[in-house]
């Protein structure tokens, strides 16, 4: 399993997505703004704010948000403007930490991200140090009370590139641009997923343990509670055993 997804899962059973909703609604509004000021406020035309409108609904975001934020992005509302930068450096273990930021003021931003690397037996590095070690994919995730069998030729017979089965749940990969397109397909043939979105998914994965292996859950932690980043991925693995011991 990638150290994205199983961050994901982590999450999931700290039920921390319910804990901080007020910062998940932040996000999802930044990304919203975002992804209409690039690429226009028609979702149909537009896969990424589409693919934002459709995490909104998945949060319960109310629509007069998600119609400001879009208003706001495509020009129709006075506000901030916000800069995408992304962020590179190791965590506890040499693990790949790749920090996705979407920002009003970039010496705050570096400034806090840094700090959370330091803080947490990581460290910041330069650019490009280990996003080579990452693929932008589109990621949908299955209950494992689906057939795997009937999934995976309704998958590659859509388009998807790969189905695997994890720990938890089958994992459907496809290109990004592809991505919207065989999510849907898979609904219509009644596939409903657990999960989908455009992600990063490690390469490599690196094995943690003990204090690293902590260390490395508090830095994600960190990362995620720091109000302008967007996203945090990372290729490290902790075995089950270990992770009961930590939840």
């Amino acid at each position: 399993m990638s150290g994205h997804n199983k961050w994901s899962t982590i999450k999931h059973k700290k039920g921390a997505a319910d804990a901080k909703r007020g910062k998940v609604f932040t996000k999802i509004i930044k990304e919203l703004s975002v992804a209409a000021k690039l690429g226009g406020a028609d979702a149909a035309a537009n896969p990424r704010l589409r693919t934002a409108i459709d995490k909104a609904k998945a949060e319960n975001m109310p629509k007069d948000n998600i119609e400001r934020a879009i208003k706001k992005g495509s020009g129709g509302m006075e506000g901030v403007t916000y800069e995408e930068i992304i962020y590179e450096g190791y965590g506890p273990g040499g693990a790949a930490v790749l920090v996705e930021v979407m920002t009003d003021n970039r010496n705050r931003s570096v400034s806090e991200v840094r700090s959370i690397f330091s803080k947490n037996n990581g460290n910041m590095g330069e650019a490009g140090c280990v996003s080579w070690m990452f693929s932008k994919k589109g990621l949908i995730l299955y209950d494992k009370s689906v057939d795997f069998e009937q999934l995976f030729e309704a998958a590659i017979e859509v388009g998807a590139e790969d189905v695997a089965e994890q720990e938890e749940q089958f994992e459907v990969t496809t290109e990004p641009g592809a991505f919207i397109e065989v999510r849907e397909a898979l609904e219509a043939k009644g596939f409903k997923y657990l999960n989908a979105e455009i992600t990063m998914i490690p390469q490599t994965m690196v094995e943690l343990e003990g204090k690293a292996a902590e260390s490395m859950l508090r830095l994600m932690d960190k990362m995620e509670d720091c109000d302008d980043v967007q996203n945090v991925y990372s290729n490290f693995d902790i075995s089950a055993e270990d992770m009961e011991k930590m939840m």
